[in-house]
């Protein structure tokens, strides 16, 4: 019954956002790959997201080869859109692999959420000040998202 309540409450808080340069953004929660629920506010300044498999493969070795706290230094997320992926293939092989990673990873799993800018092999990066989308950036590697943080 928990569960259904959290998927409920994260898929309406999904829908309220735009992510829009110089918009404010709202509060939101998603679950990491333990399925323990992160809320995501104005204290996060950065927000890194990848689509596809080769950029989070790329983002998962770069975060892996840091300290777990990584993320949280830099007052960032990382959020892995895997809505795109199979179920099967999430539940077999893509959750079990991303549990052995030390640093969490938000997961997006909901087709229907495309609040976030995407560009096809890219990372997307977006900078928030005062509560505020400040820019947006779509990057190549996670090299290019180091020098954001």
């Amino acid at each position: 019954m928990h569960y259904i309540f959290l998927i409920l409450l994260l898929l309406g808080s999904l829908d309220a956002n735009d992510f829009a340069k110089n918009e404010p953004i709202q509060a939101f929660t998603l679950l990491d790959q333990f399925e323990k629920p992160h809320t995501v506010d104005s204290h996060i300044k950065t927000i890194i997201i990848s689509f596809e498999k080769s950029t989070g493969a790329d983002m998962n070795a770069f975060l892996n080869a840091h300290q777990p706290d990584y993320l949280q230094k830099h007052r960032a997320v990382f959020i892995a859109n895997i809505s795109e992926m199979p179920s099967l293939i999430t539940k077999l092989f893509a959750m079990p692999k991303m549990r052995k990673y030390k640093h969490t990873i938000l997961i997006i799993n909901d087709e229907e959420n495309h609040q976030f800018a995407y560009q096809e092999d890219k990372i997307t990066i977006y900078k928030i000040e005062d509560g505020k989308v400040k820019s947006i950036h779509f990057v190549n590697t996670s090299k290019e998202v180091e020098k954001q943080l």
